[in-house]
């Protein structure tokens, strides 16, 4: 059975858009954040304590992206992957990580002396904002007449890679809302499943 752990609105809302997308039958545990700090014997389940995490049988994974990915390629066929064969594959694959190695690297800096150690590192905090909004050139020129990413359709390139934009809403870096992203972001969010995907939340009984 396939399970994942989250979240609320953490990166957990990549794997969980991508399954809702694809109307898969999963199992979705969300818990309060960190686990680690909040839901210790998590630790027991994921060694890290990060979120999401997915199970799968005996396939166990740590990185959003890359369940994303798994997904698609797994349980497809589905437009949400970009095949080898496709001119726009190598495109693809670029978003997909650059999503994470170049977009939400540096926001996790920003999450985590501005939210779970606010006080600490200011300077931090703006450094990292900055270099955030900086990266966002290649995305915001990429976006110029274009409603998503690759090949002219919704794809996990574009899952993945607005995640970050979504993330820093939440953080306040409102300076990454430039004109195409904006855009783009506006038509994304819209959609029924990322609406679920960020709604989801620990409950605590």
């Amino acid at each position: 059975m396939l399970k994942i752990f989250g979240t609320q609105n953490s990166r957990a809302v990549r794997p969980i858009w991508t399954a809702e997308e694809m109307s898969l039958h999963y199992e979705l545990e969300m818990m309060p954040f960190p686990p680690r700090v909040f839901q210790k014997e998590y630790l027991e389940t994921n060694m890290l304590g990060t979120v999401p995490y997915l199970v799968d049988g005996d396939i166990k994974m740590t990185e959003s992206v890359a369940m994303c990915q798994y997904l698609v390629e797994k349980y497809g066929p589905t437009d949400l992957m970009i095949n080898s064969n496709e001119p726009d594959y190598p495109n693809y694959l670029n978003w997909l990580h650059h999503a994470d190695a170049t977009l939400t690297f540096p926001q996790t800096v920003v999450l985590r002396y501005k939210i779970q150690e606010p006080g600490v590192a200011d300077a931090a905090i703006e450094g990292y904002s900055r270099w955030f909004v900086s990266r966002l050139k290649l995305l915001e020129t990429s976006l110029e007449g274009k409603d998503y990413l690759c090949a002219d359709r919704f794809t996990i390139a574009d899952i993945c890679v607005s995640y970050a934009i979504n993330l820093a809403k939440n953080l306040g870096i409102h300076q990454a809302l430039k004109p195409n992203i904006s855009r783009w972001t506006s038509n994304l969010f819209e959609r029924k499943c990322f609406k679920k995907a960020i709604s989801l939340k620990f409950e605590n009984d």
